[in-house]
């Protein structure tokens, strides 16, 4: 203790627990930056989490790159996926054809459910190169052979479809034809294709799960009358996060005809919302800081008034304004510590044993406060990001400093007289 400057010593015998009015405010300041960083380092955790798993959910059914032509299909697709291929950054093409058609169930008892659901096809034999969808499977089979048919979970409850029903397809070919019937005024039908439900599959994303189905890319090509044509290439790269790299690459390797899109393009609306609400979170919580702060301030302001004949003992005996003012600005550097320090430790214990209060919190309240049927998580995800913790750490600890500064500078400023008078 002895090899610490007056200033600091001072600082440390002040703020020693004492049972007064001030000791009182000093504990309050401490808890409420302790409060104030660990709630700040909890949600942007959450938040990180929330991102990493929806990025993940996301890649687990998209490619990293979608290429196509605009308005037109591409027929020779195979001799564009050996051009694409030959990129470093390129691990692995398929074709795909995508497109929403009209769907009827036929259940055995009852009436029949309609939906519009998209409906993509991919070569069987080359999805797994591209996406999670074939061990994504949940029940039945990734099983596209014949008028093989898998489709999400969440669509597959809402038309109360299981593996082995059947389904009634109406392709756009299907629907332009009833239409030029019915303006040539003949009564001739159009049948619908009719396709067994081989698998339902669950990739972990709503949107996903409720709105697609997967056909092999034959029958896919003859519901949209392509022959041997293909919407487009879905692409896989050896680093996702290197897509809009690879992307310009290849727009210069294909030419100006060719559209490349990246996952982050598609997946923009919900990753850019994501973002924004975790930085609208980050600067709203951070006035919970600014809180504190007046805490520390008020304390302050308290210490300079009781402390005010010491100042002038001190400054009779030599202290200049500095020393005078670095005293007071200790004071408040070490409530931030602390409380930054217990703060950092209870971010840390609440996002380890986050899923446990979680579960108890459901008990206690007796609904599920994070339901995952909305939210399509088993569990509260988290990623701790040594960036954000540091930044909030580190700002903190400044907001607790500058919070004494101006005490500290009132304190500095009085004459040893005047302070030596103070009753």
């Amino acid at each position: 203790m002895s090899r610490l400057p007056f200033e600091l010593q001072l600082a440390l015998r002040y703020l020693r627990p004492k049972r007064t009015f001030v000791s009182i405010i000093t504990l309050i300041s401490v808890i409420g930056v302790m409060l104030g960083v660990a709630v700040l380092i909890i949600v942007i955790s959450v938040m990180s989490g929330f991102d990493r798993q929806l990025r993940e959910k996301i890649l687990g059914f998209n490619a990293h790159l979608r290429i196509g032509m605009a308005g037109a299909v591409l027929e020779n697709h195979k001799e564009i996926a050996s051009r694409i291929s030959s990129n470093s950054m390129v691990r692995a093409v398929a074709p795909f054809v995508q497109g929403k058609v009209m769907l009827e169930t036929q259940p055995s008892v009852g009436n029949s459910i309609i939906d519009a659901p998209v409906v993509r096809g991919v070569d069987p034999a080359q999805e797994s190169n591209v996406s999670k969808l074939p061990s994504s499977v949940i029940a039945g089979e990734f099983n596209l052979k014949g008028n093989g048919l898998v489709i999400g979970s969440e669509l597959a409850s809402n038309l109360d479809l299981r593996v082995g029903d059947l389904v009634s397809i109406y392709s756009p070919a299907n629907l332009k034809q009833l239409k030029a019937n019915r303006r040539a005024g003949t009564e001739e039908a159009v049948l619908p294709d009719e396709y067994r439900i081989k698998g339902i599959f669950d990739v972990g994303y709503y949107e996903f799960n409720s709105m697609v189905m997967v056909a092999s890319l034959w029958n896919a090509q003859d519901l949209y009358q392509l022959n041997t044509a293909v919407h487009g290439l879905l692409v896989m790269l050896d680093d996702p996060y290197h897509a809009s790299a690879a992307k310009e690459q290849l727009q210069v390797a294909l030419g100006p005809d060719f559209v490349v899109r990246t996952w982050l393009e598609e997946n923009s609306g919900i990753l850019n919302a994501l973002l924004v609400e975790k930085q609208v979170m980050f600067y709203i919580l951070f006035f919970i800081m600014i809180v504190a702060a007046f805490g520390i301030t008020s304390a302050q302001i308290t210490f300079v008034v009781q402390k005010t004949r010491e100042i002038g003992v001190l400054k009779s005996i030599g202290a200049n304004n500095g020393q005078v003012l670095w005293l007071f600005l200790s004071q408040s550097l070490i409530v931030g510590v602390l409380g930054v320090s217990a703060g950092f430790g209870l971010g840390m214990l609440a996002l380890a044993y986050r899923n446990e209060f979680l579960q108890f919190m459901n008990k206690m309240t007796g609904f599920e406060l994070f339901p995952k049927d909305i939210y399509s998580f088993t569990e509260l995800p988290a990623l701790i990001v040594p960036q954000d913790v540091s930044l909030i750490c580190g700002a903190s600890l400044i907001i607790c400093l500058l919070a004494g500064l101006i005490p500290a500078w009132n304190a500095s400023r009085l004459q040893p007289v005047e302070a030596l008078r103070h009753e």
